[in-house]
């Protein structure tokens, strides 16, 4: 079994940005934030959970997703937090594509599409997400062009400082 989901990539440039736009935020807050790694940033289109490791119909399943959409021009843009835990950056441009494809890539009625969203720190402190997301509100990366979507798997304590591993198991083109 496999811990799979669906993502987009950022682009090298797009990255960079918002590191460099958040190493203030970062230097401020070494302790108080636990931060995702820019490694591993991506914006999630479905999450699988536990999938056999023949992923075939789960493969089949995106290629059909991905010819349906083109590819997507996005940015990262704004930011907000789910629970006043976890601190996300939005996603601007290409929105209503990017949500059909979100829809798309759901393999259960009983999911649900998640609001656009890149991940960038996780806080027991829930009163300083507030702060951080009305500094953020304001940023605005560069655009970046989206031509394929991922097949990612995660490994749970794998990664940098304890944090998931991703692996890219298959790329399918858009459109």
């Amino acid at each position: 079994m496999k811990r799979l989901f669906s993502a987009l990539l950022i682009s090298r440039e797009a990255r960079e940005h918002l590191v460099h736009a958040l190493r203030p935020i970062r230097e401020a807050n070494p302790r108080d934030l636990r931060w995702t790694d820019p490694d591993n940033w991506h914006i999630t289109l479905a999450f699988y959970g536990q999938m056999p490791n023949d992923h075939s119909d789960l493969l089949a399943h995106l290629a059909q997703a991905a010819a349906a959409s083109g590819p997507l021009s996005l940015r990262i843009h704004g930011a907000g937090s789910f629970g006043h835990r976890t601190l996300w950056m939005g996603v601007g441009g290409d929105v209503r594509p990017l949500r059909a494809l979100m829809a798309d890539t759901l393999i259960e009625e009983s999911d649900a599409p998640q609001k656009p969203h890149l991940t960038i720190a996780r806080t027991q402190e829930r009163w300083l997400v507030g702060d951080l997301v009305h500094a953020l509100l304001v940023y605005d990366g560069p655009e970046f062009l989206c031509e394929e979507l991922a097949l990612v798997e995660s490994t749970l304590g794998e990664g940098r400082s304890g944090g998931p591993r991703y692996e890219v198991l298959e790329r399918v083109r858009l459109g």
